[in-house]
């Protein structure tokens, strides 16, 4: 069973953009269920339709677009955590429905992202990718979901920005730029 921030980023990042086209893990249905079962999860039809549910919001609200909560909150109506004692402290079960109980997850480990890392889940900065990243380093500066990936391709394109108005990088300096020619 897939948990916390591994599922969480697996859900989020289930619908990327893959050659300028989205796609969907989630689709076709039955691809979408046997991907819900490698979570975990039951695989029904209302179980993808919660999980769909969830992803969607999540997107709207770590982008800023939304700060409607109700879907998150339909699939936590039903749910409870349920404390157990243990002789290393307290265990909690959740209960919910089973074809609501991975959306449920998703949204508790959403939670406890924003709970221990404030401010570092967040999506990527290219704004042709659909992806979402969890930034672990130092600083909190990670501004891509790859750097193989987007954060090279970013590059490149700022480079070839900066060749075509024709700036150059000063020699010695990297950082400073200079109008060339």
């Amino acid at each position: 069973m897939v948990e916390g921030e591994e599922l969480l980023l697996a859900v989020l990042n289930s619908a990327p953009v893959i050659d300028g086209k989205p796609t969907d893990a989630l689709e076709p249905a039955e691809e979408g269920s046997r991907w819900l079962r490698s979570l975990g999860g039951c695989g029904t039809t209302a179980e993808r339709e919660a999980v769909r549910g969830v992803r969607e919001a999540l997107h709207r609200l770590i982008r800023g677009d939304s700060t409607d909560l109700d879907a998150l909150n339909a699939v936590l109506r039903d749910a409870r955590l349920c404390p157990t004692a243990t002789s290393e402290g307290l265990q909690w079960q959740l209960e919910a429905a089973s074809d609501q109980e991975l959306a449920v997850r998703v949204v508790l480990a959403w939670s406890t992202a924003c709970e221990e890392l404030p401010g570092r889940l967040r999506p990527c900065a290219n704004e042709e990718c659909n992806l979402f990243l969890v930034d672990h380093s130092r600083p909190g500066t990670a501004r891509w979901c790859s750097m193989a990936a987007c954060g090279n391709r970013m590059k490149a394109r700022n480079h070839a920005r900066r060749r075509r108005a024709g700036e150059t990088v000063t020699p010695g300096n990297p950082t400073a730029r200079t109008p060339g020619g």
